[in-house]
């Protein structure tokens, strides 16, 4: 059981990123992925909360105008 395991472990290893450069660059690759999506979710974000900011306060000034 503990050969097949350890097989198993070892095969997993070895199929991905066999060396350290390669384990280096996939990690590099994630992070600068990661980077760019949050970047262009924040940027949304932001913008979407403003527009809440305008629509709201907007509605708060026709109510109380009357």
């Amino acid at each position: 059981m503990k050969l097949l395991f350890s097989f198993a472990i070892a095969a997993l290893m070895l199929s991905g990123c066999a060396t350290w450069k390669g384990a280096k660059k996939d990690s590099s690759d994630a992070w600068k992925t990661t980077k760019k999506t949050s970047k262009k979710v924040w940027e949304k974000t932001k913008e979407t909360s403003i527009e809440v900011y305008e629509d709201t306060k907007k509605a708060i000034n026709e109510a109380t105008s009357d």
